[in-house]
């Protein structure tokens, strides 16, 4: 159309051909003006939809943080953290899109929404970014590891929030160079493809939100159906048998969660608050002989409501046992000089409708005697008590009696042939100990005597050496060996009893 000469009128429809160009190219641009806008209005509407569905979610895990707080306390910690930062950053990205459109005077007319030089002023200064763009990178790098703290780094939710909140260079398709974030998204952009970028951050804060609250809400769900938490529980038609009974019952899933809590119990017609672990803790008495009930009704909060769930089960109390059971505490005799604990019972009996006898016997508490044999090589224990259907039982036990064994001598607590240097031995003490027996009996030395290679046999009264003794003692060289010995002890505490021996002691000089 330039080339050559042309006639006025060939140049007439040639600026008219301009003209007509021009106008379509102008009524394409407000064609995508208006599509701008239209899908800004959309992405509002949906924003809106998704913030109310989010505040449900909310108050549905707030309800059930109330009424199981250990089961959904630390999820609504986490939600509430959520919360806040989507909370925050939404309402900077809405006071951004006010301060862009202010000067609107028809916020819904977009086809006039085609400047570029609000945005361009707002967020830049020359090759730098002013205070506000420098703002509007912080606070979307701040939402994204806030999010990501909350999350972990190893949560599923981790890549889609790192991509939608990035802020990298962005790679320029026709120079193939990389520009800047900002620059790549804002710089040179109508008014109203920015409205709808803004509109759209909002749309991925809310849609990520929703997101995390819901996995949250069903993550939990998931888990509390999960067979993991289920064990097998064994029902009986009855929980006591007697020998040749036929075993009859069924096993069921059970499932149980240590943080689901009751909020009350009735049990057998009464309150019961034992609770541990999200269970019941039965802690009753048998009663009397026969079948007895268990049942009653376990409340727990469910949706603002009080949902019962109600239980039965029943045991039997059983008697009749054919004979006593008696155990000795320390072996299967007693030992005269000592006391000796015994446990004495009858299976189905109270302790205080057993009677117990025999010569030296007393009792100390409820099944727990004591016994201290006197003379004779056995003592014999009758028991006796009345079973609950009244049919008396008489059992008698009988044990052998046996003497304390012969204790040892020793010397800084050492027993046999103890090595030590001449001068420890005059002021070490003398002792002597049951090493070997079942009782932890203290005894006291008396008397002993002393006797130095050499020298004359010395009597010590005491359990230290005398003037006497250390005489001879001071003659002794180098590898003799002092013998102790007649050693006379007693218990301490029972100073009747007369210990049949006590084993000599020999110390071996080391210098």
């Amino acid at each position: 159309m330039a080339g050559g000469k042309m006639s006025a009128r060939q140049k007439m429809i040639n600026l008219m051909y301009l003209v007509f160009i021009a106008m379509l190219a102008m009524q394409m641009d407000k064609e995508v003006l208006s599509a701008f806008g239209y899908t800004n209005s959309k992405l509002v509407d949906g924003n809106t939809s998704t913030t109310e569905k989010n505040t449900l979610a909310y108050a549905n895990l707030a309800t059930k943080a109330s009424e199981q707080p250990d089961k959904f306390g630390p999820l609504k910690v986490k939600a509430d953290k959520i919360q806040q930062y989507s909370s925050e950053y939404f309402s900077y990205i809405a006071d951004l899109k006010t301060k862009l459109i202010a000067d609107i005077e028809d916020k819904n007319d977009y086809e006039i929404m085609d400047k570029t030089d609000w945005l361009d002023t707002y967020f830049f200064k020359g090759d730098k970014y002013t205070a506000e763009g420098q703002e509007f990178l912080d606070k979307r790098n701040a939402f994204r590891e806030n999010m990501l703290n909350v999350l972990g780094t190893d949560s599923k939710f981790a890549p889609g929030i790192k991509n939608r909140f990035n802020t990298d260079e962005v790679v320029n398709s026709k120079t193939n160079l990389k520009v800047r974030f900002l620059n790549a998204r804002y710089e040179g952009f109508p008014m109203v493809a920015s409205l709808t970028n803004f509109t759209q951050i909002q749309t991925d804060i809310k849609n990520t939100e929703s997101d995390i609250i819901a996995d949250l809400l069903g993550g939990q769900l998931e888990s509390e159906v999960s067979m993991t938490n289920y064990n097998g529980i064994v029902q009986l038609d009855k929980n006591a048998f007697y020998p040749g009974d036929q075993v009859n019952g069924s096993v069921v899933l059970g499932r149980y969660d240590p943080s689901l809590k009751p909020t009350r119990v009735v049990l057998n017609g009464k309150p019961y608050n034992n609770f541990k672990d999200g269970s019941v803790v039965l802690d009753l008495r048998a009663g009397s002989v026969g079948e007895k009930d268990i049942k009653g009704t376990i409340f727990f909060m469910e949706n603002g409501e009080e949902v019962p769930v109600p239980f039965k089960s029943s045991y039997s109390v059983i008697s009749k046992p054919n004979s006593a059971v008696v155990s000795a505490d320390k072996m299967n005799v007693v030992y005269r000089g000592v006391q000796n604990p015994l446990t004495i019972s009858i299976p189905g009996i109270p302790a205080n409708k057993v009677k117990a006898s025999a010569p030296g016997l007393k009792q100390v508490k409820g099944s727990s005697y004591s016994l201290s044999p006197r003379s004779g090589n056995s003592v014999t224990i009758n028991v006796s008590g009345k079973l609950p259907d009244g049919k008396p039982i008489n059992t008698p036990k009988t044990f052998r009696i046996k003497d304390i064994p012969a204790a040892m001598g020793s010397a800084r607590g050492q027993f046999g042939v103890v090595r030590m240097p001449k001068a420890s031995v005059a002021n070490t003490p003398i002792g002597a100990g049951l090493p070997d027996f079942v009782f932890d009996l203290n005894l006291k030395v008396n008397s002993f005597k002393v006797k130095v290679p050499g020298q004359v046999t010395v009597i010590v009264n005491g359990n230290r050496f005398n003037a006497q003794a250390k005489k001879a003692l001071s003659k002794a060289r180098r590898g003799d060996v002092i013998t102790v010995y007649d050693i006379k002890a007693s218990i301490i505490g029972n100073s009747s009893y007369k210990l049949k021996k006590v084993i000599p002691v020999s110390i071996e000089l080391s210098n």
